[in-house]
């Protein structure tokens, strides 16, 4: 049997992607074979498709960090032919072939039964990132943070954590501000349940003093680097950032004051190694409570053959939203 699967081979040391055809004796090892449906784009696997961050380190390679589909077969006594999954992480699509193919042979326990309701489609569109911005608001709430408490920040707005942050945090009552550089996407980020929009510049300015004017009351931060040590300074008291990215940089030019004076907490967040059992929380939530109809603004379904052009796209943050790939296609 064989199968469709955007290959990575090492051409004198840069990843050359192209679309193969697969025999299925090479999947590697594993309990479950998945008939995959659907895949997405993340920033890590743009960052795999251009080589950056040596992320991969044996080729040919499968990228893909995750994928959503059907059981295929199964030697595993939690998993039958037929059960829908999804797997986001366990450095699949890094460490481990991934989901940018039509066929996945994965562990058993890194899979999550995809929620009654949840389409491949849509738990795609949610992806690692959405499912990233579940962990962050989780976090959040675990701190306090409740609807009604005040403005909460989510940056990076108009990427896919992002996205999916405004849409959770607003759809779940909160007063949500969108820091963004592309203005254009106002009406896309108020569509998504954003009450204001600000421009990313007056956040990626070195902090001048240790504390700012208290104004949030939680935050989502994608971007890190300046960023992150202002969103210190402009915390409420007791208030949390929840930090998933480092878009704007992995430094962090910062104080103490924020933490002792205000009692602020900085909570990092991990998708990729995530304990199995908020896992399946996390996506439990994510099927209640993010709308469908602004889960279906922010998608944009693409080839597989489109992905080697789209990774710089994403890199130079030209991509809004989420882009769900289609494998058979």
């Amino acid at each position: 049997m064989v199968f469709r699967a955007l290959m990575l081979r090492d051409a004198a040391g840069t990843p050359a992607p192209q679309l193969e055809t697969v025999d299925e004796a090479l999947l590697p090892e594993g309990e479950v074979t998945i008939a995959i449906e659907c895949s997405t784009l993340n920033y890590k696997d743009a960052m795999v498709l251009q080589g950056l961050g040596r992320l991969v380190r044996s080729y040919p390679h499968i990228p893909g960090i995750d994928f959503a589909g059907t059981v295929e077969q199964s030697d595993s006594a939690e998993f039958a032919a037929g059960d829908p999954v999804i797997l986001t992480g366990w450095r699949v699509g890094e460490l481990h072939w991934g989901g940018f193919a039509e066929k996945a042979r994965v562990r058993a326990d890194w899979l999550v039964r995809r929620p009654d309701g949840l389409s491949a489609r849509h738990a795609m569109a949610i992806g690692t990132a959405g499912f990233t911005a579940m962990l962050a608001v989780i976090a959040l709430e675990r701190r306090g943070l409740q609807p009604g408490s005040g403005e909460v920040l989510v940056t990076g707005a108009a990427g896919g954590v992002g996205s999916v942050a405004t849409a959770l945090l607003a759809a779940l009552g909160h007063r949500v501000v969108a820091a963004t550089g592309r203005p254009e996407l106002r009406d896309y980020l108020t569509g998504l349940g954003a009450t204001e929009l600000i421009d990313r510049a007056a956040l990626a300015v070195a902090p001048a003093r240790p504390l700012d004017r208290e104004r949030w009351a939680g935050a989502i931060d994608a971007v890190g680097g300046t960023t992150l040590a202002t969103i210190l300074t402009q915390l409420r008291y007791r208030a949390s950032v929840a930090a998933c990215g480092l878009a704007g940089g992995s430094d962090l030019a910062a104080t103490v004051i924020p933490f002792l004076l205000r009692g602020v907490d900085l909570v990092g967040i991990d998708s990729v190694m995530c304990p199995r059992h908020e896992r399946i929380a996390a996506w439990q939530r994510l099927a209640n409570d993010l709308p469908r109809d602004r889960l279906e603004q922010m998608i944009a379904v693409v080839p597989l053959g489109a992905l080697p052009g789209l990774a710089s796209t994403m890199l130079r943050g030209g991509v809004r939203g989420r882009l769900v790939v289609d494998v058979g296609a």
